[in-house]
């Protein structure tokens, strides 16, 4: 009976945003309400797990949120991801251009959330292809494959940084290792998959002589005092480097407990985000003579644009907190238990399910992850592969429930049926190869 009440709220869900085009965050507090009173969550107790849930979710994610867009925006407005981008194509030539844009994507996709990155690097992408005569579609899958994975993968994006808390993981193992992960998932979900596509659906691979999608003055904006690629790349990469060279440090050498007490804090998500912000102002705004004014008109742009995520993601922990308040989790843990699954299939699994139904990977990515979690104690899993296997299994099968579907459809010029073919099983093929290289590192004992 739990399931059949989860199924059927979930297909509600679904119902609602597509059928009556009802926005996602009221679509998902209106399920929280109502799946805690069928699961028999005592009424006046409902509200408070709600918003209890959304708070607690919240208090962990928001910094995070709000600094790494903050710090994207002040790059791409300085030109910084221009540079990136137009560096790399340069030096990579038309034969290895795939492989150029899968790097610059990777890049600028640490610290952009997927759509802001679209929107950042699509333009740049057109230009590029519309220069070498080549089909958008060829340049911009590639970049939209490597987008989506550095999201549903890496820290410090919500839904791995948010899985690292709920299971446990060290935030800095899971950098290191998603970055081992995501190398091949990238690089098979992107070229190899592209020229699969290619083979197959060749009438997707057009030439494009308009953006749509984009205002004429914001397709390509013109660039004085651009800074250098190097220092483009370091001040988008701040947060990762911050988290990933201290936690090296006090995990391969032997310091005071002061300084690894000093370093842990240093590396702490949070901190990480507003040091790495402060640069961003420093090396992309004044250092580039950028007035006061524009740099603030930067970073207000950069929280505008993710305030739907952060309310979607607050609403994600509502409808997790239900789930657990009412039981859920412990029942599907104990279903999954009955049928032999080990807790990185398992949480695949469920993140894959709840992605296409509900449409945001942040939300998929957490419920699996407090459904799983008492595989993981039961069978000593590595929390950290546990990590990536949601991450990836939040990515599969995306469809008209999610904002990336369409977002795509009008980007790439792209039929409903022509999303359905590229953008969705491309999706799945990053699920699908993030799985089998966590599978293999987890048979190789790491």
């Amino acid at each position: 009976m739990p399931l059949v009440i989860v199924i059927g709220s979930i297909l509600l869900l679904v119902v609602l945003i597509v059928k009556f085009k009802m926005q996602t965050f009221p679509a998902l507090l209106l399920i929280s309400f109502l799946v805690g009173a069928l699961l028999k969550i005592p009424l006046v107790k409902l509200p408070g797990i709600v918003v209890g849930g959304m708070v607690e979710q919240l208090v962990e994610l928001v910094v995070i949120i709000g600094c790494g867009s903050m710090l994207g925006k002040i790059v791409a407005d300085a030109g910084g991801s221009y540079v990136i981008a137009d560096y790399l194509s340069q030096k990579f030539g038309k034969r290895w251009m795939q492989l150029a844009v899968v790097l610059a994507s990777a890049i600028i996709g640490f610290a952009l959330f997927f759509e802001v990155g679209l929107v950042v690097l699509l333009p740049i992408i057109f230009e590029i292809a519309k220069e070498l005569r080549v089909p958008l579609a060829k340049l911009a899958l590639p970049m939209g494959a490597t987008l989506n994975t550095m999201h549903g993968l890496l820290p410090p994006h919500p839904a791995p940084t948010a899985l690292a808390e709920i299971v446990g993981a060290d935030l800095g193992d899971v950098i290191l290792m998603g970055i081992i992960v995501a190398i091949p998932t990238m690089l098979v979900a992107g070229p190899v998959w592209n020229a699969v596509l290619e083979h197959f659906f060749p009438k997707i691979y057009r030439q494009e002589t308009t953006l749509h999608g984009f205002d004429a003055e914001e397709a390509l904006p013109e660039y004085h005092h651009l800074p250098s690629f190097s220092l483009s790349v370091v001040t988008t990469l701040m947060p990762v480097l911050i988290i990933g060279v201290l936690t090296l440090m006090w995990q391969l050498l032997r310091l005071p407990a002061q300084v690894e007490k000093a370093l842990k804090f240093v590396a702490n998500p949070n901190v990480a985000l507003i040091f790495s912000l402060l640069f961003a102002i420093y090396a992309m705004g004044i250092r580039q003579g950028r007035t006061w004014k524009k740099i603030g008109r930067s970073l207000f742009k950069g929280l505008k644009q993710v305030a739907f995520v952060v309310f979607l993601t607050g609403a994600g922990g509502s409808f997790k907190a239900v789930l657990e308040q009412g039981g859920i989790a412990a029942y599907i843990s104990e279903l999954f238990q009955g049928i032999s699954l080990s807790p990185l299939l398992a949480g695949w699994l469920i993140a894959a399910l709840m992605h296409m139904c509900l449409g945001s990977s942040t939300v998929a990515a957490m419920t699996s992850a407090s459904l799983v979690g008492p595989l993981i104690i039961q069978t000593n899993a590595n929390p950290v592969l546990v990590v990536l296997a949601i991450g990836a299994g939040s990515i599969f099968g995306d469809n008209v429930t999610d904002a990336g579907f369409w977002m795509v459809k009008e980007y790439f010029n792209f039929s409903i049926k022509e999303t359905f073919l590229a953008w969705s099983t491309t999706t799945s093929m990053i699920a699908f190869a993030g799985l089998g290289t966590i599978w293999l590192l987890d048979f190789c004992g790491v």
